[in-house]
């Protein structure tokens, strides 16, 4: 069957894909064994599924929780349909679920706010010059939401316990992303001991602020320095600090500063 798959965001042990399968055959699938942890959010369509024998009905009010190991078929009564794939490793799969990657069972259905986080993640994840951290922000916090729907208590088991404890969490973020505003969102959570999820969770709660949004008002002090020195390459000023390209670092600067960086140079050198 004709598949169309462009794939969103691949990086640490998360993949993010935009899928529309054409013209489906009828009837069921050849059963095949799953190999990876997934979550099939069906955007538009029906599909039915037998995992090891028992059917579920999947349609955009429910997510499909792929496990490893359990053999699958499909069947799409209605024709084509278009859904949304998240793929998560074995390591970032038990980060999300309190240190044991093994899947709880069942079928997770979706809630308004959790329709609206899966639509804002696609449009960002589209959208150009958009931060990789972001989107791991995203994807980590929208499966970590699903995944709480079905094992609640293991979601929330790597919560740090105590005000001062996530204080400390957030100070050991904010000093590894002052020494390296490049980090990934992956690499601040290995170095600061703590999954990729509760550590966005807490910083957001604690900063009142999302890492990303953090890691850019790095960014842009630092090219606010460069520019009060005159900088005229906003090229390799980009480069330099780590944006997409030079359009992506006048958002942001733009986004945080409110002014683009050309008038924030005449003004930061005096001659605005």
């Amino acid at each position: 069957m004709p598949v169309e798959r462009h794939v969103l965001l691949d990086r640490d042990g998360l993949l993010l894909a935009d899928v529309c399968c054409g013209r489906p055959p009828r009837g069921w699938t050849e059963p095949r064994p799953a190999t990876v942890f997934g979550l099939v959010l069906v955007r538009r369509g029906l599909v039915r599924g037998r995992v090891d024998g028992r059917e579920r009905l999947l349609d955009p009010s429910s997510v499909y929780v792929e496990r490893p190991g359990c053999e699958q078929q499909f069947s799409h009564p209605c024709g084509g349909d278009v859904y949304t794939e998240i793929v998560v490793s074995e390591t970032a799969l038990a980060d999300l679920l309190g240190g044991d990657p093994s899947v709880p069972e069942g079928l997770v259905f979706t809630t308004p706010d959790l329709s609206v986080a899966h639509r804002q993640l696609l449009g960002r994840s589209r959208a150009e010059g958009t931060d990789g951290l972001e989107i791991a922000e995203r994807v980590t916090a929208l499966a970590a939401q699903l995944l709480g729907r079905l094992a609640p208590e293991r979601v929330e088991s790597g919560r740090p316990g105590t005000a001062a404890a996530r204080r400390r969490l957030v100070d050991e973020a904010r000093s590894a992303l002052n020494d390296d505003p490049l980090l990934s969102l992956a690499d601040v959570s290995r170095l600061v001991g703590c999954s990729p999820h509760h550590l966005s969770r807490v910083f957001s709660a604690v900063t009142g602020m999302t890492l990303t949004r953090y890691r850019n008002g790095l960014r842009v002090n630092r090219a606010l320095e460069h520019l009060g020195d005159g900088e005229r390459d906003l090229a390799r000023l980009a480069q330099d600090l780590g944006f997409t390209d030079q359009a992506h670092l006048t958002h942001v600067v733009r986004d945080l500063a409110g002014l683009p960086p050309g008038r924030l140079r005449s003004l930061l050198s005096g001659r605005g």
